[in-house]
C-alpha cells in the first residue's frame, strides 16, 4: 500500500493534488448547502458562512490587520460585492434545482471570464473563448430542461446563471487589484462584505432568522472554515501548478458535484447530461489558447523550470 502510494506521489506532484482534494470539496459543498436550506433560508446561511470564513482568516491573520490601506478596503468591499451576489444568488436557486444542475450551471463562469475582460478591460478574447461560449451557453439551456425531452430556464437556473456572472466579475476584480494589494487582507474585507451584506438582505426579503439549528451552524461552520483553509492551499498551490492546469482541474468541480449528487439520490435526465458535457467541453476549450509551437516550448520549459524549484 505504501509503495503504491509513493508511486502516486512521484506521479501527481503534491500542489496538484492538493487542487484535486480542494475540487472535491467544493463538488461536496452544493450537496450540503441544499441540505441545509431545509431549516434555513438562503440569506442567513450565506451570512453565517461567510462570518466564520472572516472569523478564522481574521485569527490568524492578527499581525498584518494594522496595516490596512483604504486601496484594500475599497477593493476588498468590490470584490465582497460580487462573491455576495455570486453565493447569495447560487443558495437561492439551490432552493429549487438539484446540487448536480447548479455545480454545471456555475462552471459556466469560466468561459464569460473573457468575454467580461473584453467589456471592463478593452482585452479582446481569443477564438477559443468565443468557441467555449458558444458551447457552454446551449448546454446552460439543455441542463435547465425539467424533464428529459424538453429544454427550459426556470427561476432557480436563471439565479445560477446570474451568480455565475458575478463570480465571473469577481475573478476580473481579483486581477485588477492582485499585484497592489495584501491578499490577506484584502480576503477579511471581502468575506466580512459579502456576510454583511447577506444578513442586511434578509428584511428586505422577508427572511427571519431561523430557529437554532446543529445542521445549519455545522454547515456554516464546515463551509466558512473551508473557505479560508482552501483559501491559502489555491494560494500555495498555484505557486507550482498554471494557471491552465489549475483550471483544468478545477473544471472537474460539476463532476464531482454530480458524482456526490449521484450518491444523495439526485440523478439527471439525458439532456441535462448533455447539457452538464456541453459547458464542461465549453470551460475546458476556452482554457486552450492558439499559439506556435515556440509558445508550447516556452510553456514546457516554464512547468520543468516551476517542477525543479
Amino acid at each position: 500500500m505504501s509503495g503504491l502510494l509513493a508511486r502516486l506521489r512521484a506521479r501527481i506532484p503534491l500542489e496538484e493534488g492538493s487542487l484535486v482534494l480542494i475540487t472535491m470539496i467544493w463538488g461536496a459543498t452544493f450537496i450540503i448547502i441544499r441540505s441545509a436550506l431545509e431549516a434555513t433560508g438562503p440569506f442567513f446561511f450565506v451570512g453565517v458562512r461567510f462570518a466564520f470564513a472572516a472569523l478564522a482568516l481574521i485569527l490568524f491573520s492578527l499581525p498584518l490587520l494594522k496595516d490596512f490601506t483604504w486601496r484594500e478596503v475599497w477593493a476588498g468591499m468590490s470584490i465582497g460585492l460580487c462573491i455576495f451576489g455570486g453565493y447569495a444568488l447560487q443558495t437561492c436557486g439551490l432552493q429549487t434545482i438539484t446540487a448536480s444542475k447548479s455545480a454545471f450551471i456555475t462552471a459556466f463562469y469560466v468561459p464569460l471570464v473573457p468575454l467580461l475582460q473584453w467589456l471592463v478591460m478593452k482585452r479582446p478574447p481569443h477564438l477559443m473563448a468565443w468557441v467555449g461560449i458558444a458551447l457552454a451557453f446551449p448546454g446552460v439551456l439543455l441542463l435547465s430542461g425539467p424533464d428529459d425531452s424538453s429544454a427550459g430556464f426556470g427561476w432557480g437556473e436563471m439565479l445560477t446563471a446570474i451568480s455565475a456572472l458575478a463570480i465571473a466579475m469577481e475573478i476580473i476584480l481579483i486581477g485588477l487589484v492582485a499585484r497592489s494589494v495584501n491578499a490577506r487582507r484584502v480576503t477579511i474585507v471581502q468575506v466580512l462584505m459579502a456576510s454583511l451584506l447577506s444578513f442586511a438582505t434578509m428584511p428586505l426579503v422577508g427572511e427571519s432568522v431561523p430557529p437554532p439549528s446543529w445542521l445549519v451552524l455545522g454547515s456554516a461552520f464546515a463551509l466558512g472554515v473551508s473557505t479560508a483553509g482552501i483559501q491559502y492551499a489555491i494560494n500555495w498551490a498555484q505557486k507550482k501548478v498554471s494557471p491552465t492546469r489549475a483550471t483544468l482541474i478545477y473544471s472537474c468541480e460539476p463532476v464531482w458535484a454530480g458524482i456526490f449528487g449521484r450518491m444523495a439520490g439526485e440523478r439527471l435526465p439525458g439532456l441535462a447530461l448533455l447539457g452538464g458535457a456541453m459547458i464542461l467541453a465549453g470551460v475546458l476549450v476556452s482554457e486552450l489558447k492558439p499559439g506556435s509551437r515556440k509558445k508550447g516550448k516556452d510553456a514546457a520549459r516554464e512547468k520543468q523550470d516551476a517542477r525543479s524549484s
